[in-house]
Parts: structure tokens; sequence; C-alpha cells
């Protein structure tokens, strides 16, 4: 029988393998889940989203319980963090929300358009202190304490044998924006105020790629999760998307790479129209990751010589199909794709995802 450090180094090389395109034992499994963690152990949701530390332990026992798979997405569930990415609300079981409801974001229009002049003027990093600390209330002693034992949380799961998949996370700029004026208000000002949104979103880019350096390096971090799901081709005009979503998708996703890491490409939405744009990424540095809602077989075509394709179980066939109907479809997934696939959900596992179903994603995927 394998020790956990021997299951770890193994389940690191084969994922690490899919992303560089190379042939694997068998197709690596990752499981990207929170909420669903909470439904499996029998824990209220508003007990799960207490703290980091909280999420953490649960989703490792429900981990152990699932049993044979490589990894997971995250170390803890980032519901409590989402106003330091979206710039909004977020409203939580147990606080605005019925116990064991799921959190939701609370987007509207805290962001005005004289804050565009602010940005300008004072720089992204002192506006976004202020803002989070005084406008939504958010207590960043708090949450900056608890997302300082990262470490801890991705170790205990290293000493279970699992690996984290990317720890470090970040999104594209616009969804700063598009969080916190509200999309359609954020769209309106792409027709508006163009040129000033476009200036705005570079001092953002500036001083976000900056961070994201120096975090890459001091975290020696292989592997970073992007998500630009706002900006997917779907919502935009083609010349709207390569002005202000494809411009800072690459340069971020550039950074990245040349940090020497990989980057993790999470593409909820519809991205079918400019998937060609993808290619301009180095071979075996990318992986696309889909919903399901781009049909993962163009994803192929477009990018399967070029990027590791991760996907795309959908959450109502977790939910609401059986578990035979979950195995075929992720065995048909397994077989089409090839080398350079990692079997994962259509984003995070719903919290009413059944439990057998999960599980039998897992076998088709360990053949177990």
């Amino acid at each position: 029988m394998k020790s956990t450090q021997e299951l770890l180094k193994e389940r690191t090389e084969r994922v690490h393998k899919a992303i560089a395109l190379e042939k694997t034992d068998r197709t690596p499994v990752i499981m990207m889940m929170d909420s669903f963690c909470a439904r499996h152990m029998g824990v209220k949701l508003a007990d799960f989203v207490s703290s980091l530390q909280a999420s953490n332990k649960v989703m490792l026992d429900s981990a152990k319980d699932l049993g044979d798979f490589d990894g997971t997405n995250s170390a803890f569930a980032a519901g409590i963090l989402f106003p330091l990415m979206f710039m909004t609300k977020v409203k939580l079981p147990g606080r605005e929300l019925p116990d064991d409801t799921l959190w939701q974001l609370d987007e509207r229009e805290n962001i005005t358009t004289d804050d565009y002049d602010t940005i300008l003027n004072k720089g992204w990093a002192p506006f976004q202190i202020d803002y989070l600390k005084n406008r939504l209330g958010i207590n960043l002693d708090k949450l900056f304490g608890e997302l300082a034992d990262t470490n801890q949380m991705v170790k205990n799961f290293e000493d279970a044998g699992y690996m984290v998949y990317s720890p470090l996370v970040t999104i594209t700029v616009n969804e700063y924006l598009s969080g916190g004026r509200s999309m359609p208000r954020f769209i309106k000002d792409l027709y508006k105020i163009p040129d000033k949104v476009e200036a705005v979103l570079d001092v953002i880019q500036k001083e976000t790629m900056d961070t994201l350096r120096q975090q890459i390096r001091a975290t020696n971090s292989k592997m970073v999760f992007l998500a630009p799901s706002r900006g997917a081709s779907e919502f935009f005009t083609p010349k709207l998307w390569e002005r202000f979503v494809w411009k800072y998708i690459k340069g971020a996703a550039d950074v990245i790479i040349e940090e020497g890491a990989v980057v993790n490409l999470h593409m909820d939405a519809n991205w079918e129209r400019d998937l060609d744009c993808f290619r301009s990424f180095p071979k075996g540095r990318a992986v696309f990751e889909s919903d399901a809602a781009t049909d993962i077989y163009k994803i192929k075509a477009a990018l399967g010589d070029r990027m590791c394709i991760k996907g795309d179980v959908p959450a109502t066939k977790l939910a609401l199909g059986t578990p035979d109907e979950v195995y075929g479809y992720c065995t048909k997934l397994i077989k089409d794709m090839g080398a350079g696939f990692i079997l994962t959900s259509g984003c995070s596992i719903p919290p009413n995802a059944k439990v057998e179903n999960v599980k039998a994603m897992i076998a088709a995927g360990t053949g177990k």
C-alpha cells in the first residue's frame, strides 16, 4: 500500500504530465468542490463558511470519503473572499441568508463613474482598500488573517495525499469593474466613456500584475488560476471583447507564463467565437477549463494540440442524472479527449449533487 506522500507525488506528476500534453497512466481527476462538501458531510453552509479553516476541514473530510482522485482545485471555499474579487458584497448563510442557503453575490452599482477619476489620480490599491473597508464594510484584517493560514490548509490536503491544483488565484481586471459597477452599467460605460474605462483598466492591470509577479515568486507557484468568466465572448461584441477583455487576459496570462507558472484559464460561459485567440500561448503552458457552455469538442479541435483541456461534467448531470449517466458521459469524454485532458466538473460541483454521481465521475477517471 502506497504512503500518502507516494500518492501525492504520483498524482502531482500525473497532472503535470497531462498539462504538458504527455500520455499518462490514466486521466487525472481534479475536484472543484466547496458547498457540495458541506452537504456531503452533513454540515450547515452557515458553519461551513464561518471561516476558511472550517471549510478546509469539511472539504478534507469529504475528499477522504470520496477516495482515490488526484487533487482539489483549492484548499478552502472562497465564498467569503468574493468581495475582494468582484468589488461587491456577498450575502452569506447564517448572516443575510438562511443557515443552509448558498452564498450569493449582491451585485449593484457601488463604484461610480466619479470613482474612475479617483483611481486615475490616486491609483488602484489605495482606492481598493478604502472602498472595501469603508464602502462595503469588509473586515480586511480578519480575511487577511485567515488567508495567512493558506500554507497550512494546503499542507492538510497534501498530508492526506491530495495535490492542491491552484493555490494562487487571480482574476482579469474587467471583473473588478463589472462587479463593482454592475455588469449592465459597466457595459454602458464601454460605449459612453470607452477611453476613460480603458485608462482605468490599464492602471488596475499594471498594479495587479506587479503584485501577481511578487506573489508567484514568493510562493513558487507552478499554477495560477485565472478567472475571466464574465468576459466570455457571448457577452461582448468582437470589437469590445478585443479591447476590454482579451487585451487583459493576454496580458495576465503572459505575466504568469513569464514567471514560469502554468495559467489555468477558468472559462465559464461560451467562448466558441474566440477560441483561436488562445492559440497564441506557448504549447503546454496553459489549461482551458470549461463549464460545458463552450462545446468541449470545439475546444479540442481549436486548441487540443496547444493546451490541456479541463472539464466539463455539467452541474445538471451531477445533480439530476444517474450514476450510469455520469459514468457514461465521463468515459466518453476521456476516450474522445485523449492525452492532455483533466476530468473535472463544469465549474464547482453543485451543492445538491448526488454523492453517488460524484463517485461515478471519479470512478470513470480512475477506472475503479
